[in-house]
């Protein structure tokens, strides 16, 4: 069905391949995809889009991750296995932290999986898995913040996502969890000037009530929100001080306009009814197929360039470091071999 890139068909010399019995089947619930939107959210304020690439699919796959380290940390904790969490490096990002095992970092590299045909076959043929690439994009790898004993853990996400109105409006009728934001534009997310950005006003051109979210920075940087009811057509200043707004929740589809204008940016902002992006993650199964150190890994993963087709991606956005998943260790090695006594 998809045509594997970067594959090696040799067994490494060094570590007995991976079966699908070494694979680390991990439940999915719920609140691991209310946590990634917590952490997505957030990450608004500090993340960079590449041009041509819509920030809802971004921030879904940054859901699914957050959902993946999620699960991973409840795993350590029901097993007993102790751990750490720590900041992350590189720190451009205040919000982000790393799980540390016997003082081993561990950076989870995950793919959120969506196409049903490739959800069936993992879940009936884990072998699937195996013969997809472990990837990491290479300006990560080479940026600075890593030590040789780090460890790259990679991961698998089966999960379905409801990204066109018409799955959306599937979603709504039949009851399924959605989470629907718009991200403001960068003058809005990362203001020039770190100044207040003055009374802020909404408006909703709905007929009826709509609870809208506002999500923002206040002066310290710290993450911000604001519930206000919009009545019908009326506009509604808030009193609070936002120094930033990187994102506008609403709690049920928009049939109309929603404005939003404050005093520092004199155009007022409009939202349209399909400018709205759904960016809950209905995932079904994670899979933890295995492990290698920094150091290995840099050693023994070959250039992969961008435009690859490979079992997670359509194509790769840019270049990457891979390595045949069945050339990782177990899970179950690092859990044993790991001294989590330090």
């Amino acid at each position: 069905m998809y045509k594997q890139v970067g594959i090696l068909n040799t067994p490494s010399p060094h570590n007995k391949m991976l079966s699908p019995s070494d694979l680390l089947h991990l439940p999915y619930t719920s609140d691991l995809t209310e946590g990634g939107i917590a952490y997505a959210l957030r990450s608004l304020a500090y993340s960079h889009e590449r041009a041509g690439t819509s920030p809802y699919n971004k921030l879904r796959r940054t859901v699914a991750n957050v959902a993946v380290e999620l699960a991973f940390r409840r795993y350590l904790s029901q097993n007993n296995i102790p751990f750490e969490v720590k900041a992350a490096a590189p720190f451009t990002d205040r919000e982000r932290y790393d799980v540390s095992l016997g003082g081993h970092r561990c950076d989870i590299k995950s793919y959120l999986i969506s196409h049903r045909a490739q959800i069936t076959e993992m879940r009936r043929n884990p072998s699937a898995i195996l013969n997809a690439p472990a990837l990491v994009p290479s300006d990560q790898h080479a940026s600075d913040g890593h030590l040789r004993n780090d460890i790259y853990i990679f991961g698998f996400l089966a999960g379905i996502i409801a990204a066109s109105q018409a799955d959306l409006q599937k979603a709504v009728e039949t009851k399924q969890p959605h989470y629907l934001i718009h991200v403001m534009p960068e003058a809005w997310r990362k203001p020039t000037n770190w100044n207040p950005l003055g009374e802020l006003t909404l408006k909703s051109d709905s007929a009826e009530e709509l609870l809208v979210e506002v999500n923002g920075q206040d002066e310290a940087r710290d993450m911000k929100r604001k519930i206000i009811s919009l009545p019908p057509k009326t506009r509604v200043a808030v009193d609070e001080s936002f120094y930033s707004i990187s994102s506008v929740h609403i709690r049920r589809a928009a049939n109309a306009r929603v404005g939003v204008k404050c005093e520092a940016i004199k155009e007022a902002y409009v939202i349209a009814p399909l400018d709205w992006g759904n960016i809950w993650v209905y995932g079904l199964e994670i899979f933890l197929a295995g492990y290698l150190s920094y150091e290995e890994f840099g050693q023994r993963a070959a250039a992969l360039p961008p435009n690859s087709k490979v079992f997670q991606y359509e194509h790769t956005r840019v270049k990457n470091l891979s390595l045949p998943v069945y050339h990782l260790k177990p899970m179950k090695k690092l859990f044993e071999t790991t001294d989590t006594t330090r």
